[in-house]
């Protein structure tokens, strides 16, 4: 795709429509959004490939890469963590508890809630991915030094704090 934009992509526009760019002058190429779920649809397509080889789905992989830092967690929040709908949650949760990879355990102050945590069958068997992902990791973020990738996770935090503030 050309090169179209020069001006300034992130002006503020402070109401006036006429002062905003079109999506045509900013172009895809300068388009944040767009760029970063053409990077995210490559990352999961490659990625969910390289599970099959494990029996393993992205979902599942999901689950088990957070609860890997996490001790616990209710459903809800493994699913905002994971990125994953919770209906999906359920239904991936149901399958990983049938492969013994994780425990549901209901809290002692509140039945209704579940705590969700990985068992040691399912570290293992997160383990035997964690290569492939971290490998995938290298080769995306190749010729990106290690000062690049630090602020670029930084602008990804700040880009992710205004979501939450502004309800995104």
């Amino acid at each position: 795709m050309a090169e179209r934009f020069l001006g300034v992509v992130l002006r503020q526009h402070q109401g006036e429509l006429k002062n905003r760019p079109t999506i045509g002058e900013i172009g895809l190429n300068h388009f944040a959004p767009y760029l970063m779920n053409r990077v995210m649809a490559r990352w999961n397509a490659h990625l969910a490939e390289d599970l099959k080889a494990h029996g393993m789905s992205t979902a599942k992989m999901r689950a088990l890469a957070v609860l890997s830092v996490a001790s616990s967690l209710t459903i809800n929040e493994l699913s905002v963590f994971a990125v994953t709908e919770q209906s999906t949650m359920s239904r991936t949760l149901d399958a990983l508890d049938e492969q013994g990879y994780i425990r549901r355990q209901p809290r002692t102050d509140d039945m209704r809630i579940r705590d969700v945590s990985i068992t040691e069958e399912g570290r293992a068997a997160f383990e035997k991915i964690w290569p492939t992902m971290y490998d995938l990791l290298l080769k995306m973020f190749e010729d990106i030094d290690e000062k690049e990738y630090r602020a670029f996770t930084t602008t990804l935090h700040k880009v992710l704090a205004n979501i939450h503030k502004h309800d995104l």
